[in-house]
């Protein structure tokens, strides 16, 4: 059964090519960022997420979150970037 026209929601709006290009080329940082926060980590037997969280300068739970999301968020290559430098990690070339 389909709702009438005046009752259907709105269309979901399309990105453009190049904010979908954008996109992607962050997904890539955002990969090779995580790789080496978790490399760091674990080279310094940083394990739980009150560690990670504590090396990190954010709370567990978003510390956690950042490194295992799988969704592009708008403003996670700037934390990352943020949380490699504080762990001293030189960030990889884009």
């Amino acid at each position: 059964m389909s709702l009438p026209p005046d009752q259907m929601p709105p269309a979901k709006p399309k990105i453009s090519p190049k904010e979908c290009r954008r996109r992607d080329a962050d997904r890539l940082v955002m990969i090779r960022l995580k790789m080496a926060i978790g490399r760091e980590l674990d080279e310094r037997g940083i394990t739980t997420p009150a560690e990670i969280g504590a090396a990190l300068g954010m709370p567990a739970a978003e510390a956690t979150g950042l490194l295992t999301r799988k969704q592009w968020r708008e403003g996670a290559v700037e934390q990352l970037e943020a949380a490699a430098a504080r762990l001293g990690i030189q960030a990889p070339n884009q």
